[in-house]
């Protein structure tokens, strides 16, 4: 069985004021609100979905995740220091930058010791500043750079 625009329809013409009509769709699990004014028999009419407008100087979340995609990359950088414990770096990592792995934080930290410096995360300049800060917080050395020069 279906779940057409035409049973909808027939069960709106059936109702009489303005209602809000609630249906299980048998074909799908799924259920419709629909709201309808009609004037005792006859069609039904549905009225026009409101659409949320954001007030001027205020973006809504949908433009502030585009900007954030669309943003030039960062790299957040650990440098090695002669102060922190491996472990208490490798527990940092984890702690601040979403997501990471023990593995990964492991590879991280071993990288900025032998080396002198990792690149722990490539990401939008504003969670890199966050990042950073964090790290910096937390008394690991960091800071960032534009991830543009070849990443």
């Amino acid at each position: 069985m279906s779940c057409g625009w035409s049973m909808i329809l027939q069960m709106l013409c059936s109702a009489g004021d303005k209602h809000l009509l609630h249906t299980q769709c048998p074909s799908r699990s799924m259920l419709m609100a629909i709201s309808a004014v009609g004037a005792g028999k006859g069609g039904g009419v549905l009225e026009r979905p409101t659409i949320e407008r954001t007030t001027p100087g205020r973006e809504s979340e949908f433009d502030v995740r585009r900007k954030r995609k669309m943003a030039p990359p960062y790299r957040v950088l650990l440098h090695n220091d002669n102060y922190n414990k491996r472990e208490y770096v490798v527990q940092v990592l984890m702690k601040v930058i979403p997501g990471m792995t023990l593995d990964n934080a492991v590879n991280i930290m071993q990288e900025a010791h032998y080396n002198g410096l990792s690149v722990v995360i490539i990401c939008a300049q504003v969670d890199a500043e966050e990042h950073c800060m964090q790290l910096r917080g937390n008394g690991l050395l960091s800071s960032i750079e534009p991830a543009s020069g070849g990443c």
